[in-house]
């Protein structure tokens, strides 16, 4: 007989510190009990009760393919009789960074790339690269991005225009974060006084291009623009965190749409994870040869890992990269998205609720709002418990959403138009009931 999702909510309590081994699984934003995954199989998860679920999460984004996809399954199968782990180089690297280069392409400015085990461990050693590469200290980051847990990342801002942070995690030192400096996404006032004052100390910027930890808020496009010319100017690097957009929202990242509508567009630095896993632990950094040869073996950049490149996951991951370059992939995608969030818009519309959406490819967003947030501070403004109530009013009738109002959302290539149809009517029912 199965447990009750409470039971196991309980006994995990005893063992695992909030009963859950990353924070937002605990459901704290929106009350609760979390679900207990059993298994999952194509858009589908299913608790430890038998419940089962529309999957909008798709772990965070990596389940690009659905879940079970028949292809990535076979791929990990045949490697893991292989064997687990070597702790040595393998064919199977080669051809993932290979794999992750030439989906980019030339434009991009990616030569070569480093494989890592988490997003965290991505973003941490980029921004160890950028400050080894410049021979700087200071690095910048927007209020409302999560770039992983290093202590230089937890930072909120200060109280002032362009001030430092403080940390936002105890455990973390002062003075770790006075070398962060956090601004206010899309405040181009902000940014230009920035690197008025301090533009010649700064080692990079790093930002999500479309933030995905403030459910779904783009960079505009005369933000971005500026910030590309600042960092040039003042000999700054550029890092994209395409942890969650990277081959997410496109065939070529958040990237790949500025750069169609900013030619010659490119950044620095690249942070990959998640769909290059397919669901595996695995992410990357990538930039020029140049700055790359900055990095131990070659530079005094050191960076290691006893699991980077791990055999399976590699697996995993290119078996994903193959299935999303078929022809057709990322329209099809982008057209299930779309269909979601205007079936969601109008019926909040028909039922009087205020608000908003936005999507790109297989990822979006969605806002109790009159209209579309440009920065963390209006997105945290938005109606939360009017969030709260309509996300168990979908978990009830088997839609499940991300647990906090300030998480972006997934689709799948498994998503068919009949689980996109029976998400819409779950919504109709819930925005009603409000």
């Amino acid at each position: 007989m199965p447990q009750t999702n409470q039971a196991l909510f309980e006994r995990a309590q005893r063992v695992i510190p909030g009963g859950v081994n990353s924070p937002v699984r605990a459901f704290r934003a929106v009350g609760g009990t979390p679900r207990f995954i059993t298994r999952a199989e194509g858009p589908f998860i299913v608790d430890a009760e038998g419940r089962r679920y529309i999957d909008y999460i798709g772990s965070w984004g990596p389940m690009i393919l659905g879940h079970g996809h028949p292809a990535v399954l076979e791929a990990v199968q045949k490697a893991a009789l292989d064997g687990f782990s070597f702790g040595a180089p393998t064919e199977r690297e080669i051809e993932l960074a290979e794999a992750i280069i030439g989906h980019l392409g030339a434009a991009s400015g990616v030569e070569q790339v480093r494989l890592v085990s988490s997003g965290t461990e991505a973003g941490m050693s980029a921004l160890r690269l950028a400050r080894g590469a410049t021979g700087r200290n200071l690095i910048v980051k927007f209020e409302g991005c999560y770039h992983g847990h290093a202590d230089a990342l937890l930072v909120k801002a200060g109280s002032g225009l362009a001030t430092f942070g403080f940390p936002t995690s105890a455990g973390v030192p002062e003075d770790v974060v006075k070398h962060t400096l956090v601004l206010e996404y899309n405040n181009l006032e902000q940014l230009e006084a920035a690197f008025a004052a301090q533009g010649d100390q700064i080692a990079c910027v790093m930002l999500e291009a479309i933030a995905g930890n403030m459910n779904f808020v783009r960079a505009s496009l005369p933000f971005m623009q500026r910030l590309r010319e600042l960092c040039t100017k003042h000999g700054a690097m550029l890092v994209f965190d395409e942890v969650m957009t990277g081959f997410r929202v496109g065939p070529r990242g958040a990237w790949g749409v500025y750069a169609a509508l900013m030619p010659g567009f490119r950044p620095d630095l690249f942070v990959f994870g998640k769909v290059i896993g397919g669901g595996m632990p695995l992410a990357a950094f990538g930039g020029s040869r140049e700055v790359m040869a900055k990095l131990a073996p070659l530079g005094p950049v050191y960076q290691a890992g006893t699991l980077s490149g791990n055999p399976v996951a590699t697996a995993c991951g290119l078996a994903t990269l193959r299935e999303i370059s078929r022809p057709g992939f990322f329209e099809a995608l982008g057209a299930s998205t779309r269909a979601l969030v205007n079936g969601l818009k109008a019926a909040a519309d028909a039922a009087g609720v205020p608000f908003v959406v936005d999507s790109e490819g297989g990822m979006f967003g969605f806002f109790f709002a009159d209209r579309l947030p440009q920065n963390y501070g209006v997105v945290m403004a938005t109606d939360k418990e009017r969030f709260n109530r309509f996300f168990h009013a979908m978990l009830d009738r088997g839609v499940y959403l991300a647990p906090a109002l300030y998480e972006a959302g997934f689709v799948s290539a498994a998503h068919t138009p009949a689980e996109i149809e029976a998400t819409v009517a779950a919504a109709r029912e819930a925005f009603a009931a409000l």
